[in-house]
């Protein structure tokens, strides 16, 4: 499992320089057909750099942010808006019902995800699928997504669910049964914008609502019990 120490995430580093020989091809191709300068040319080179800085936030890792240490709390493995709190069927793992929590990512948000809590990854499988708009509900189940069991020294355990949406077209995670899971630590990350589902028992205590914004390894979203 790595740890991160760069301001900016590595899987960044091929879509910035692309983004940029593009962006610099196009200002190029710009001043040898039209070499005046005219008002619009100025209106192109501040999108150019809007559009890179944008790209470069996106990959921007949090070093500074600290990892909230609360016992039997489930922190919150994304940033973004709590966009479900409901009682579902889950079919894939458990096969009963579980309390889902549904945080869905903007192309603003941090987009690395984090182990929520302290145990030992049990279960990770890919699934391939479609591409709804990350708010549909069926798209915690269509999509394309990742699934990952985490259970507790005290056999707890939470599913989460990284989900790709109608922008976002590569999940990262670098997990695998077996691996250690320590709340704040790196999980992977999905690339511009979707969302991440939290499966949880029924008896544990939500600490968020709906339209609530959470910070990736920093607000609790909940208490087990």
């Amino acid at each position: 499992m790595k740890r991160i120490h760069k301001r900016i995430h590595e899987e960044g580093n091929k879509a910035i320089v692309i983004n940029l020989l593009v962006v610099a091809a196009i200002i190029v191709g710009i001043n040898v057909f039209w070499p005046r300068q005219d008002w619009w040319h100025i209106v192109v080179y501040v999108l150019s750099a809007a559009f890179l800085a944008l790209i470069v936030r996106f990959f921007r890792v949090p070093i500074s942010r600290h990892t909230t240490h609360l016992q039997h709390a489930v922190l919150s493995p994304a940033d973004g808006v709590v966009a479900a709190n409901e009682i579902v069927m889950e079919d894939e793992y458990f096969h009963e019902q579980r309390r889902q929590l549904s945080i869905f990512m903007s192309i603003y948000n941090v987009h690395i995800n984090f182990f929520p809590f302290d145990g030992v990854v049990t279960y990770y499988r890919y699934h391939p699928g479609k591409y709804l708009v990350a708010f549909n509900p069926k798209s915690s189940t269509e999509n394309e997504h990742n699934t990952i069991v985490i259970k507790d020294v005290q056999g707890r355990e939470v599913m989460l669910r990284q989900i790709a949406g109608f922008v976002a077209r590569r999940i990262v995670c670098d997990t695998e049964p077996g691996d250690a899971s320590i709340a704040g630590e790196e999980l992977g990350m999905i690339r511009f914008g979707s969302r991440v589902d939290v499966f949880l028992p029924l008896d544990a205590e939500v600490e968020v609502h709906i339209g609530q914004k959470v910070r990736g390894k920093a607000s609790v979203l909940a208490l087990m019990k």
